[in-house]
């Protein structure tokens, strides 16, 4: 795969139109509420640091795990010392955002690329909160732009512009690509939303190549979808767009035969991509444009919450 990466730097302006600042100002403000509320402590619960690290050494104590004791120290002062250690809780959280052309389809409010968006944003002003890192890896079918993991609320809000305000170059989907290039410029362990509709030309969505590297970072799907992608409207022949490969092709959508026969390749399609989830042992985020990307993923973290206990 041919790679164009263009990295963000602390100097860079990026010129937004006034109407998508005030859209972005709007997701700022809506999931920071959520992030205050909703999912207070959850995200915190559910992923925990890369590891732990040494604290101190303190007198032992009655009700104590005794498999912490430090015999060594406790040899040399005569009586029982245990080791106490801390949670190294930063993460490193990548947002990978699919940019690719069939992400401009929606037939409600949103399309599956504002979606997509706010819930990038939702995850980000998570990770920033409980003062995590936060980059970026903007793919199409090459890996476009690449924003390095940083902290604070200003990083935030670039990586967030720049979700909002890429102009993608290309129009295809390399999903295995942009989870190939997180593996070569991460190399401590992060917890990577790929956040996309899966819809691939050919091929497998779970390949050697993410089999490779969820083991190790954690990856976790978000797969956006809307209602309109797995119906047909009774509208007699109708001139249909792939908006990826820019072919169309003619469908005789009055036969309720032919629109059944599309449903069906659509939901098998669908189901298709979440068996290969499930046989990877990957979880899968379902959003669809008519939900609260919001209730969404705290409905999940909840659920990750459970499963943990």
């Amino acid at each position: 795969m041919r790679t164009r990466i263009s990295e963000s730097t602390n100097n860079e302006s990026t010129t937004i139109p006034p109407d998508l600042i005030q859209k972005i100002k709007k997701i700022h403000i809506r999931t920071g509420r959520t992030v205050n509320t909703l999912m207070a402590g959850q995200y915190k619960s559910v992923f925990r640091g890369a590891g732990i690290e040494f604290e101190e050494v303190r007198d032992y104590s009655p009700g104590d795990d005794v498999k912490s004791i430090d015999w060594k120290v406790s040899a040399r002062l005569g009586r029982p010392f245990i080791k106490r250690f801390r949670e190294e809780r930063e993460l490193i959280v990548m947002l990978l955002v699919d940019l690719s052309a069939s992400g401009r389809f929606g037939t409600r409010q949103s399309t599956k690329q504002e979606i997509a968006a706010e819930t990038a944003a939702i995850l980000a002003f998570n990770a920033i909160r409980n003062n995590d890192k936060v980059g970026a890896i903007l793919f199409t079918d090459q890996v476009e732009h690449y924003i390095p993991p940083k902290k604070g609320s200003g990083h935030v809000w670039r990586v967030i512009k720049e979700i909002f305000a890429h102009t993608p170059q290309h129009t295809g989907t390399d999903i295995s690509g942009a989870v190939g290039f997180l593996g070569r410029v991460c190399r401590k362990r992060s917890v990577a939303f790929v956040i996309s509709d899966f819809i691939l030309p050919a091929g497998p969505v779970v390949d050697r190549q993410m089999r490779a590297v969820s083991g190790k970072h954690e990856l976790i799907q978000v797969r956006v979808s809307d209602p309109g992608e797995f119906e047909l409207p009774e509208a007699g022949i109708i001139l249909v767009q792939d908006l990826e490969s820019g072919r169309l092709m003619h469908l005789d959508a009055s036969h309720a035969r032919t629109r059944l026969r599309y449903v069906e390749q659509m939901t098998a399609a669908y189901q298709s991509v979440s068996e290969q989830f499930k046989s990877a042992g990957l979880d899968c985020i379902d959003i669809r444009t008519t939900q609260s990307a919001a209730d969404t993923l705290t409905r999940y973290f909840r659920m990750r919450e459970k499963r943990k206990r």
